[in-house]
């Protein structure tokens, strides 16, 4: 099962930016920091669960499936989150380390972005490597708490990430073809 972990971060002055995270990687900056980011609200996470096993083949490549599963959860986060007076989306990816793919998918989610985003709305796609980001660690430990409720059933660290979680979908929830 595969997950996409997104965030709204508050700067110290109290205005607050809508971040999307997406991310794979080590958690160099320790599952302390990652909890103290959750429990002080300074991220709140949103969850999109895809079993990627019910993933239809013409969304298997990875061109179109990350885009797609980008576009499921911001379009969720934007109609909740953006009204608020965002001026800018950043959307902040893991480095994608083969450049070919990467300007595939990075011109796919401009795609997304620009269907969904409301006229005039700025945005930004950065690629950063996820031990050097903050945002990437925490969308990681969210997803690997997530992913170890779904896949063994051990609760005890999404018990912790559950009171700072806004949302958790199953986007295939109601899907019963397995394609692999």
């Amino acid at each position: 099962m595969g997950h996409c972990g997104i965030g709204r971060s508050r700067s110290r002055n109290g205005h607050s930016s809508c971040k999307p995270v997406i991310g794979a990687g080590n958690f160099h900056f320790g599952l302390s920091s990652a909890r103290r980011c959750l429990r002080d609200r300074t991220l709140i996470p949103h969850q999109r669960l895809v079993e990627k096993a019910k993933t239809g083949p013409a969304l298997r490549a990875d061109e179109a499936f990350y885009p797609k599963m980008l576009g499921y959860l911001l379009r969720y986060v934007i109609e909740r989150e953006v009204v608020n007076g965002v001026e800018e989306l950043i959307v902040i990816t893991d480095t994608i380390p083969v450049q070919k793919k990467r300007k595939a998918v990075e011109k796919a989610i401009k795609t997304v972005l620009a269907a969904m985003l409301p006229a005039g709305m700025r945005y930004r796609i950065l690629h950063h490597a996820s031990r050097s980001h903050y945002g990437l660690q925490v969308a990681d430990y969210c997803n690997w708490a997530v992913f170890r409720k779904w896949q063994r059933g051990e609760t005890e660290f999404y018990d912790q990430l559950k009171p700072a979680l806004r949302s958790e979908f199953d986007i295939f929830r109601t899907g019963v073809t397995y394609y692999y």
